[in-house]
């Protein structure tokens, strides 16, 4: 149980197993020294596979207990973690990756942040509804610079509690 005394599931809280974490990973092939910020990044599933990636992560989570221990187990490594709600979050000026799985519910401004005309976004690697992925790959919201694709489908039970929607990566790359 959460604070407030709802369950996880009722909260909207779905974390990643750790399996499943390493395959998104893998599939977002980021390089060594990448800034990549891992958006609700929760228990540190995606953040401990980009580290071991080489990445250079930030952590970003809105939960003061979650945030507070993400500090203590990453500290002394390459993982910054911040503490706000990832739409308050000013985005990097020098070119990044986002590799996350983000609450469900800010995945549309959450992209629209991303994709903003100024973002120096270079790839993304998220986690979303299913249905958001079919949006953006079928067209209806696609945006013009930039390359969209489904990626991994993601069953129910790659999340713990498993949520009540299907799950995909959508796989966001700057045209060139």
């Amino acid at each position: 149980m959460v604070a407030s005394g709802r369950s996880r599931r009722a909260w909207g809280w779905h974390p990643l197993v750790d399996e499943w974490a390493r395959r998104v990973v893998e599939d977002a092939r980021v390089r060594p020294g990448q800034l990549v910020l891992d958006i609700g990044a929760g228990r540190g599933a995606l953040t401990t596979h980009l580290l071991a990636a080489g990445a250079r992560v930030v952590a970003v989570e809105p939960h003061p207990g979650r945030a507070e221990r993400l500090r203590e187990r990453f500290a002394d490594t390459d993982v910054t973690v911040v503490e706000t709600d990832a739409l308050a979050l000013p985005l990097p000026r020098r070119p990044f990756r986002v590799v996350a799985s983000p609450p469900y519910a800010i995945s549309s401004e959450l992209l629209r942040l991303l994709l903003a005309p100024r973002s120096r976004l270079v790839a993304a690697d998220l986690v979303l509804q299913r249905a958001v992925v079919r949006r953006y790959t079928e067209g209806r919201s696609r945006p013009g610079r930039w390359e969209v694709r489904a990626g991994r489908a993601l069953p129910r039970r790659a999340f713990r509690p498993p949520p009540q929607v299907d799950s995909s990566v959508l796989v966001v790359r700057r045209r060139r």
